[in-house]
């Protein structure tokens, strides 16, 4: 009898020692999915919050992980950590194994994109960015721009110029909106960092002008080492009252009716971004300037310099009279 009970015994060892061996193996080896599950087109499931650990099993099942989800519920039930498990957008590729399954779904690694905006964009061209992106959740279509800034946390902030330029990572199937917040607080912050550091003679009366000073820098050049000059400039004549002149500002107010071909009746004709015919700034941003434009509008370089004109190779030519500035006008652009 005793030797029965032993045979017994050591049977039942065998048998959990090979189970534990089959359980370990499992674990190790890629999960089945679709055929139509490759690395270049994962498998994607959202796990819902507030799912519980059978929910997420079938989850995963109905997104095409060939398993049955009985067998992940007790997987998922079995590790312990199936209260660990955090809502969000997954992507599982060809390969993955049950325990890196689980892993992922525990440290909530959630499938990620980056969204880029360019400095110098505008509005239009920011917002034509967010819409497009087939990695968002379109939630500001059909929305007027006064409504799209109330949606981010910025009622009655005029847009332009507020999104600061830099690639942003973001959730898969995440709201455009949301890439929308996080550009507009990262301007905001540049923003009150860049003004803080005003050079104390500044003729910007307020973080706004010194934001709209910098997106015209930002489109008068993209060349670094003349960034502080022509900002220089500006400031020139800002402080005496001089028009600043600028064609960008002209472009902008033009729209989408720019051609490309910028005529001597569009600078001569008044609207508020006229920089020709009006002194001072114009009403709002025309771009999206990045740090080193918001440093340059409040630090700018020391100069005599009232006037500049392109080069044609990406380079001004700055001037401190009139005498000198129409013949670089001359000598850059009539010949040209």
């Amino acid at each position: 009898m005793i030797r029965f009970v032993l045979r017994l015994f050591s049977l039942g060892v065998l048998l959990a020692a090979l189970a534990f061996a089959g359980a370990v193996w499992w674990l190790q080896q890629p999960l089945p999915m679709a055929d139509s599950v490759t690395e270049s087109a994962p498998l994607e499931v959202t796990i819902e919050p507030g799912s519980s650990a059978r929910k997420v099993a079938e989850a995963l099942q109905s997104a095409g992980m060939s398993v049955p989800s009985v067998v992940l519920f007790a997987w998922f039930r079995a590790s312990g950590q199936s209260r660990a498990i955090k809502a969000g957008y997954y992507e599982f590729a060809p390969g993955t194994t049950p325990r890196s399954l689980l892993d992922k779904l525990v440290r909530g690694e959630q499938a990620l994109r980056s969204i880029t905006l360019v400095e110098g964009w505008n509005l239009r061209q920011v917002l034509q960015a967010v819409q497009s992106s087939p990695d968002l959740l379109p939630d500001i279509q059909g929305l007027s721009h006064a409504e799209i800034m109330a949606r981010i946390g910025y009622p009655g902030v005029h847009p332009e110029g507020r999104f600061f330029p830099d690639t942003y990572r973001v959730v898969k199937r995440a709201p455009a909106s949301s890439v929308l917040r996080a550009a507009a607080q990262a301007m905001e912050q540049r923003l009150a960092q860049a003004w803080a550091q005003r050079l104390p003679d500044s003729p910007l009366r307020s973080p706004d002008e010194a934001l709209i000073l910098a997106s015209i820098v930002e489109k008068e050049t993209s060349l670094e080492s003349d960034r502080g000059r022509v900002a220089g400039v500006f400031n020139n004549r800002l402080r005496i009252g001089m028009r600043l002149q600028t064609d960008p500002t002209v472009i902008y107010g033009l729209g989408e009716a720019f051609d490309g071909n910028l005529r001597r009746i569009h600078l001569q004709t008044d609207n508020p971004y006229n920089t020709y015919t009006r002194a001072g700034l114009p009403p709002t941003p025309i771009a999206m300037p990045g740090m080193a434009s918001l440093m340059a509008a409040v630090r700018p370089e020391s100069t005599t310099a009232m006037y500049f004109v392109a080069r044609g190779d990406g380079s001004s030519q700055f001037s401190t009279t009139l005498e000198e500035h129409n013949a670089a006008v001359r000598r850059y652009i009539l010949q040209r």
